[in-house]
């Protein structure tokens, strides 16, 4: 997408966006790239961070957000910048996100600082969940255990003999 994405932007201007994805699914973001030479003041520059819902229904970057990505090379002679999320549960990269399904995780883009005035673009997605997302959670989680901790009483009364032959009397 070379000159595009300028256009594209129009579906984050007019509401929300969302995006659904499942585990181990990339999503590329293209910054704003200009083959024509056009003065600075009109090429987009943007910086992209990941937030809270709080940052996203705000637009603030500042409430629990961290910038992910920044946009500042409009006019790369390499083709426009492209970052890539990919969402999975576990990374071996300390810069790096991990992702649970079930979730709903927020971007926004802030302008540069040296461009006010641009608008606020806000992206939702949504990891969808798996038929094993049971396991890929790292919250402990409790199962429906109606026997009220008695079903290890068995296995207590196995090892009471065992306890006595071994203890001397």
């Amino acid at each position: 997408m070379q000159n595009g994405f300028s256009t594209g932007v129009c579906r984050f201007l007019h509401g929300e966006y969302t995006v659904e994805v499942a585990i181990n699914d990339y999503l590329d973001i293209y910054c704003p790239h200009y083959e024509d030479h056009l003065p600075q003041e009109r090429m987009e520059r943007y910086i992209l961070y990941m937030v809270n819902y709080d940052g996203y229904t705000t637009c603030n970057h500042h409430m629990k957000g961290f910038k992910r990505w920044e946009c500042n090379r409009p006019i790369s002679p390499n083709g426009p910048l492209k970052f890539s999320e990919k969402f999975q549960l576990f990374t071996p990269f300390s810069l790096g996100f991990e992702f649970r399904p079930g979730h709903e995780y927020y971007y926004i883009s802030s302008p540069h600082p040296n461009l006010g005035g641009k608008p606020c673009l806000k992206l939702k997605v949504y990891v969808k969940p798996t038929n094993d997302s049971l396991y890929e959670s790292p919250e402990p989680f409790l199962t429906d255990d109606s026997s009220g901790g008695w079903a290890l009483t068995p296995s207590l009364w196995l090892m009471l003999p065992l306890l006595l032959l071994l203890c001397p009397s």
